[in-house]
């Protein structure tokens, strides 16, 4: 896989791979990250169909996946808070 180009965004890294017949668009925000695969076809096979691709309603809904994926994330810690908090310490004559 050899990255092929970047699409600049303000909040988000996005990185465009390539690989044999298929096309990886990589979204990253720091903690989160989300890849969407495309086959390579005559109408999607360069950085600016891409970059076509990868429009503002797509970004959007990207950010909707990551916000999500924060709050499975922050669910998960919390839970684990929890039931470390729940332990019982030994008892010490």
């Amino acid at each position: 896989m050899r990255i092929i180009g970047y699409i600049e965004h303000p909040g988000l890294k996005i990185t465009v791979f390539k690989m044999d017949t298929r096309i990886t668009v990589k979204f990253e925000d720091g903690h989160y990250e989300q890849a969407y695969k495309f086959r390579m076809s005559n109408e999607l096979n360069h950085i600016s169909h891409v970059q076509q691709l990868v429009d503002a309603q797509f970004i959007a809904g990207v950010k909707e996946q990551l916000k999500g994926q924060h709050h499975i994330r922050t669910q998960a810690m919390e839970r684990f808070i929890a039931a470390q908090g729940e332990e019982e310490f030994d008892t010490i004559i």
